[in-house]
């Protein structure tokens, strides 16, 4: 079967419009059954005249219900080159949901965030093709792990579940192997990347809907347009890009270090001012004492005179 490449954004969409699909998509990442999902796609626009599409960066937003009844909301993002630009725009990003309060059953509540990553980049010191990073509560006074759960805590904390696509092999026996074998970097038709033979079975309802919705966004005409538009767009982006980030580094660390620079070249000017200061205040301090030497001769000198008219007037009257 001829299936689309579900690592760009609009054959990602139409993956995710399909709500069994999100389901399980999501559900199996978690390893958690959704009673109920409501996905949204975060547009976000490039110049039309420098990339020929006017979107084509998307970002997702699902809220979900667990079979446990609990709701959580998960920030999915696909990242096809790995770039300090796009790195800060996720981060901005994040830092916005956590402020947001969703609605949920018509009322306002802060929800959990757990956050997905699907990389067309390799992470060189990660070996795995999935990976889940995260959180245990530890009681570090008595050094033990605690298994209850607080609603403060998860919400100011998250999971991270990161997909590393060039690193899927051709594994296909549990159910995460078969949602990671639509991901997998191989089998294309072209050298273009945007189509691919799936030769697993299909084994599961989850996996044969997937992948019909796949091979529609990989077939049909005008799917296949927007498939070609959107490579097309990125292609232009990353020409624009490239190199950007290195000399974007470069800058930031040429900008840290005027500035460590300067740091320290007022740090020695204000130890010059402070060491001028403490001069100063020794010499202060130097004709304050001369001046209490002066003030105690001369009022020593003024008793002396005194003692003296005194004795003159003794003298007088004898």
């Amino acid at each position: 079967m001829i299936i689309a490449n579900p690592i760009y954004d609009v054959v990602f969409k139409r993956m995710m419009e399909n709500e069994r699909v999100a389901k399980f998509f999501i559900g199996t990442l978690l390893d958690e059954t959704i009673e109920a999902i409501e996905v949204q796609p975060q547009e976000y626009t490039y110049p039309k005249e420098l990339t020929g599409l006017a979107v084509f960066r998307l970002d997702y937003i699902a809220t979900i219900k667990t079979k446990s009844g609990e709701h959580k909301k998960v920030l999915i993002e696909i990242q096809k080159v790995k770039n300090y630009i796009d790195l800060m725009r996720f981060r901005r990003y994040l830092a916005s949901q956590y402020q947001r309060e969703d609605i949920v059953d018509g009322k306002k509540m802060i929800l959990p965030i757990t956050t997905i990553y699907i990389l067309g980049f390799i992470l060189p010191e990660v070996a795995a093709a999935c990976l889940k990073v995260e959180r245990n509560y530890k009681d570090l006074v008595n050094n033990k792990v605690i298994s209850t759960k607080s609603d403060f805590v998860e919400k100011l904390t998250h999971d991270s579940f990161i997909v590393q696509v060039d690193r899927i092999t051709n594994r296909y026996q549990t159910r995460l192997d078969k949602l990671l074998s639509v991901f997998e970097q191989s089998n294309f038709t072209d050298d273009r990347k945007i189509t691919k033979e799936f030769t697993h079975e299909l084994d599961s309802e989850d996996i044969k809907l997937t992948t019909d919705v796949l091979h529609y966004a990989g077939t049909a005409t005008e799917e296949r347009n927007q498939l070609e538009i959107e490579q097309e767009a990125w292609r232009t982006v990353n020409a624009m890009f490239e190199g950007k980030d290195q000399e974007l580094m470069e800058a930031i660390e040429k900008s840290k270090k005027e500035i460590a620079e300067k740091d320290k070249a007022l740090f020695a000017k204000d130890k010059t001012i402070e060491d001028k200061d403490k001069t100063i205040e020794d010499k202060d301090k130097t004709i304050e004492d001369k001046d209490k030497t002066i003030e105690d001769k001369d009022k020593a000198l003024s008793d002396m005179a005194m003692q003296l008219e005194e004795l003159k007037r003794q003298l007088g009257k004898k």
